[in-house]
């Protein structure tokens, strides 16, 4: 039911809670909202890594929908991820905002005609500079901030990267690790490599699990902490650009 008035979202969470998510934050839904979220409006949460999706009548109902990380290839054919590709072209054709993070930047990308697949640099975790491409194309989102600075810092951690952006897509920022760490499409479509939600409390529990596991090695791990120790990621900035975004400039 649409309130007049009322923005209303939905996060798309391509990932289960982690423990200590649900212990430090109720999980990662919590961890979104109070990230992109704002008094007034309403959140609702699709576990679509468990095949639970919106109905189709309901998507006009939305303002923007937002695509979570998740331990998963966005390459993949699980038939949730298929599903997810092509709810995600519907919301493209209906041009409903949607915002991709980490392995929803490259499932968005995917979706809609790019090309994404491993890293050739391998694993990216901890703290990155990403520096924005000078003169960019006039958009509603980036003119609702002050400024966009020249670079920021993010929460980085992912082992997968969009190789080839879609038609008709711009590529407004890269790193010295990923070539493309922040793209769109018009107004409606925004993917972002890194973690503008996470804390770095969350990267440091993911750290201490991708050991356990055996998909990183110790001497890695600690070259990711101490970038997390040295500086401070630029999250009230990533913040402001996605609800910017979200709310339409």
């Amino acid at each position: 039911m649409k309130v007049e008035g009322e923005r209303r979202y939905a996060l798309l969470l391509a990932a289960k809670d982690s423990d200590y998510a649900k212990k430090m934050y109720g999980g990662y839904f919590n961890v979104f909202v109070g990230a992109f979220g704002e008094e007034g409006e309403k959140w609702d949460l699709f576990r679509v890594v468990e095949g639970e999706f919106p109905e189709m009548e309901d998507l006009d109902n939305y303002h923007g929908f937002v695509v979570s990380g998740s331990p998963h290839d966005a390459y993949g054919n699980d038939m949730w991820i298929l599903k997810l590709c092509f709810l995600l072209q519907i919301l493209d054709a209906m041009k409903k905002r949607v915002l991709g993070i980490c392995f929803g930047h490259q499932v968005l990308c995917r979706a809609l005609g790019g090309k994404v697949g491993k890293a050739n640099s391998g694993w990216d975790i901890g703290l990155r500079k990403v520096t924005f491409i000078e003169n960019l194309t006039p958009s509603h989102f980036l003119d609702g901030l002050d400024e966009v600075p020249i670079s920021a810092s993010i929460i980085e951690c992912h082992q997968d990267e969009v190789w080839e952006v879609p038609l008709g897509a711009e590529v407004i920022a890269f790193s010295d690790k990923t070539g493309v760490e922040v793209f769109h499409m018009g107004e409606h479509i925004l993917g972002i490599q890194g973690h503008p939600e996470y804390n770095k409390d969350i990267l440091y529990d993911l750290l201490d699990r991708l050991l356990n596991n055996g998909s990183i090695e110790g001497a890695f791990a600690d070259d990711a902490k101490a970038t997390l120790e040295a500086a401070e990621p630029s999250k009230q900035f990533w913040e402001r650009m996605c609800k910017s975004f979200l709310h339409g400039g």
